[in-house]
């Protein structure tokens, strides 16, 4: 079952008023375990968004300084192999 309108409408009531009460309070947390589990959850945003913000810089550099990729440099002397032989299966 759920809540009805006006059920919904006075928990919503109820809990702004609370967030609004704390405010005014400047007491924004209860104890020192809602500090610490705000900063690690700001630290994680954070940390997303620097890695969000390097790939986006990452793309841009990418797409602006070169337009076609370098060619990777191979080594005369080594043969390309498409495989390994495995000994153990030969009777």
């Amino acid at each position: 079952m759920g809540l009805s309108d006006e059920e919904l409408r006075q928990e919503l009531q109820a809990t702004a008023e609370e967030v609004l009460g704390r405010l005014r309070s400047r007491q924004l947390f209860q104890s020192e375990w809602d500090v610490a589990a705000f900063v690690v959850f700001l630290t994680f945003v954070g940390t997303v968004l620097l890695l969000l913000l390097l790939v986006f810089v990452h793309c841009c550099c990418c797409c602006c300084c070169n337009t076609s990729p370098r060619p990777r440099k191979v080594s005369p002397g080594k043969e390309k192999r498409n495989g390994v032989d495995n000994l153990a299966l030969e009777p």
